[in-house]
């Protein structure tokens, strides 16, 4: 009998200040994640193709060792996010997820129109 992918738990805290906490299978984006969940505050305009930065999180201080560095590609997009970029800047479709990241906290950042 073959098993589905491992899954573990993500912790996303929310613009209107809830936290909404989900079930990821690892090898999936962040974002994709988010965007199956029903998650409305990442807009992922451009699908995960980090071309957009609608899809800004901030990540917990304590995590953020464990993600890889930023691509120049993905930092040149966080030079355009609408909300201010933020030291934990990541694009959360930029965050593939493994193992090592169950219980990830990250904060969607707020944007404003």
């Amino acid at each position: 009998m073959a098993l589905g992918p491992a899954l573990i738990t993500v912790h996303l805290d929310l613009p209107d200040g809830q936290r909404r906490s989900l079930q990821a299978p690892v090898g999936r984006s962040l974002m994709r994640v988010a965007i199956d969940a029903g998650i409305d505050s990442i807009a992922a305009d451009c699908g995960g193709t980090c071309s957009c930065a609608t899809c800004h999180v901030i990540v917990a201080t304590e995590w953020l060792a464990l993600l890889p560095a930023a691509t120049d590609e993905e930092a040149a997009m966080l030079d355009m996010t609408a909300a201010p970029r933020e030291p934990g800047s990541r694009l959360s479709c930029c965050i593939n997820l493994s193992a090592a990241l169950d219980g990830l906290a990250v904060r969607v950042a707020t944007t404003q129109y």
